[in-house]
């Protein structure tokens, strides 16, 4: 009796020591970031078997009603892959997406859609969260500014609580093409060009609802910055971030949060960190990258400080405000985990 009830007793204890070794390992990580928004780094949260559900680029990652994280890849044995917020697989679905590029959430009275642009195959889907095709949208030949399907590359989509959707079309003639919830055009604005009006890389989209009139905020990422326009497609004005190849925006309550492709100039790999933007887009933050610093008003030249990142491409903010970054070329690494501190 006395040898049974020491073993009872020495696995619970080892038992006890292994989940608080665990716990104690989850908490012990680096810790990134400035201004009172810091973030404790798990590079190991969303990490699979690359046998079982491999990913080439993580290009981006939306939360769901239910609280689950969703990301896309271009690697289709499994374009979507799903996981709770401890970074447990949940689901997986997805073969017919090899340029998976953009992935937007959309609530419609209760029920939850996604919106996927694939830059190989360039179109636009519909989804429903199990990845039934709903509706695709083509090249818009309609505009008169495109020729050929191939000058259509989108890499990102809004949709306004009316239905109305906005698409980027990034890698392509970089228009930003407006339709109505069933996919007739209604507007387009932007392309191609030198002038303020005009874009780059016009790689993300977003609709910005922390001012009174709600605006679109484009993405120019070679230009170093974020132009905002009305929904009519008038320019407004423009969120100069020097230095930053930003990805797209994503907002989260009032700060604006985005993915640093690389810093200094596109000419520069493997250079990336993660950006933090107030309610006035002023920079707060950087995780992984150098202390936002002002100058009589004017953002100094932001870089990587620290080799965390090689070149993240999309953020997911939680309903808790942690983050979870997607990366793209590099080295099919899963996605990171940043717990708020």
């Amino acid at each position: 009796m006395e040898r049974r009830k020491f073993i009872q007793q020495s696995t619970v204890f080892t038992a006890s020591f292994f989940i608080a070794k665990d716990l104690l390992a989850k908490n012990d990580g680096p810790i990134y970031g400035h201004n009172g928004m810091k973030y404790r780094m798990d590079n190991k949260w969303g990490k699979l078997d690359p046998q079982n559900h491999p990913v080439n680029n993580c290009h981006e990652m939306v939360q769901d009603s239910k609280g689950r994280i969703i990301m896309l890849t271009d690697e289709t044995k499994n374009n979507i892959l799903i996981y709770d917020t401890a970074g447990k697989l949940l689901d997986f679905w997805g073969h017919d997406f090899p340029g998976g590029h953009g992935l937007t959430l959309v609530n419609e009275n209760g029920t939850e859609f996604l919106f996927i642009t694939d830059i190989v195959k360039h179109q636009v889907y519909k989804t429903t969260l199990d990845g039934r095709i709903l509706m695709t949208i083509d090249v818009p030949v309609e505009t008169g500014v495109y020729k050929d399907a191939k000058e259509f590359v989108p890499t990102e989509t809004i949709v306004d609580t009316n239905g109305d959707i906005f698409i980027a079309d990034g890698y392509g003639a970089q228009y930003i093409t407006h339709y109505d919830r069933n996919g007739k055009l209604l507007n387009y604005f932007g392309g191609r060009g030198d002038g303020d009006e005009h874009f780059d890389n016009a790689h993300g989209i977003v609709i910005d609802r922390r001012q009174k009139r709600p605006s679109l905020l484009v993405t120019d990422r070679t230009r170093h910055c974020f132009k905002r326009f009305g929904l009519d497609g008038k320019l407004q004005d423009i969120i100069v971030l020097p230095g930053a190849c930003v990805c797209r925006p994503v907002i989260k309550d009032q700060h604006l949060y985005a993915a640093v492709l690389m810093s200094i100039d596109m000419q520069h790999p493997g250079t990336g960190f993660t950006t933090i933007l107030d309610k006035h887009n002023k920079v707060v933050s950087n995780i992984g990258g150098t202390e936002p610093v002002y100058k009589s008003g004017v953002l100094q030249p932001m870089s990587q400080a620290e080799k965390i990142f090689v070149h993240p491409h999309d953020v997911c903010v939680d309903s808790d405000d942690n983050l979870y970054v997607a990366q793209w070329a590099s080295g099919k690494v899963y996605p990171y985990k940043f717990t708020r501190v």
